[in-house]
């Protein structure tokens, strides 16, 4: 039998695998407070499902907790926590970070997290771990509206705070990739038109990110994620990514337009939506229109963002199905 890791590898090499691969994730509250329970719903959850890619999924703030902020579990849908507690007010407050190491108590939590998952995982399921990148976790930081504002009147300050959130990554990366995983899921929030401009995510976020995807270079099955609607799609250019995944329901492009844009493969194709509140005619509906668009070729199915905690396991049983 082809194993998840062939298939893959046959997806990202343009050829047509025995068939169409699948990779869901979500996030799992309360448990990704603990590197031990975090392992185990990830785990459960792939042993329930048997995707074909498992991307360690925890909660955002797992990155910037040792700079001080604070989240809370409030019950939202996708399974994200709120901040509460924010780090950056004042313009001078970026200058002021200083670089973790690994062996941080949260990120060394996390890795600790992903050793357990990489152990008890089977070895032919490529594994892959969340990685937010500087502009997302500085967001994180400050909130979104006053990284904005400080972006705009204040760049020299927020470039010093980048530095400072790159360097940090590009360490835990590091990390990560001694631990044996095959790739990391890259979270890009700002590359959207109604977010920044071109010229400024060139500006503040391309630098940055290629600092931290110096550390990824060696790994096979990187995936990019563009967050948001309005996407900068034209980035892909200035990266080096195996896989893209966006909102490709709701946003431009569509999946057939992406593989005349991009050379690699692309995962997408339900609406977060229809797993939730879709009948499972619909799920299998939209599973075979991203089949058919594709050719089955150079094509994972999955969702634009996480599967909301929400969703049926009818509908995520269906999705499974769908490519069987």
């Amino acid at each position: 039998m082809t194993t998840h890791r062939e298939r893959i590898q046959a997806c990202l090499n343009g050829e047509k695998p025995d068939r169409t691969p699948i990779a869901l994730w979500r996030h799992f509250p309360v448990d990704d407070q603990n590197p031990e329970l975090l392992a185990a719903s990830t785990l459960h959850f792939q042993s329930t499902y048997d995707f074909d890619i498992v991307k360690v999924t925890p909660a955002s703030s797992f990155a910037v907790r040792g700079w001080g902020v604070e989240d809370q579990w409030m019950g939202d849908s996708e399974g994200s926590r709120r901040y509460t507690k924010r780090v950056i007010h004042e313009p001078a407050d970026w200058e002021k970070l200083t670089a973790l190491d690994p062996t941080s108590p949260h990120l060394a939590g996390q890795l600790a997290c992903l050793r357990l998952i990489q152990q008890n995982l089977c070895p032919e399921t490529p594994l892959i771990q969340t990685i937010f990148n500087p502009l997302s976790q500085a967001k994180n930081l400050a909130g979104n509206d006053l990284l904005l504002k400080h972006l705009r009147e204040n760049p020299e300050a927020v470039h010093k705070g980048l530095e400072t959130i790159a360097k940090t990554i590009a360490k835990f990366v590091e990390a990560v990739c001694d631990i044996g995983v095959d790739g990391i899921f890259y979270a890009v929030q700002h590359a959207q038109a109604d977010v920044l401009t071109l010229d400024e995510y060139k500006n503040f976020g391309l630098p940055y990110d290629k600092q931290v995807l110096e550390e990824t270079k060696n790994l096979w099955c990187n995936m990019l994620h563009l967050h948001g609607k309005d996407v900068y799609f034209s980035l892909l250019s200035f990266y080096d990514f195996q896989i893209v995944n966006w909102h490709d329901r709701e946003t431009y492009p569509s999946l057939a337009e992406a593989q005349s844009l991009f050379k690699g493969a692309v995962c997408g194709g339900l609406r977060q939506g229809t797993l939730v509140l879709g009948e499972q005619a619909k799920v299998k509906q939209e599973a075979a229109d991203a089949i058919q668009q594709t050719e089955g070729q150079r094509f994972i199915l999955g969702t634009g963002c996480v599967v909301p905690i929400t969703a049926s396991h009818g509908n995520l049983v269906t999705a499974r199905r769908s490519v069987e």
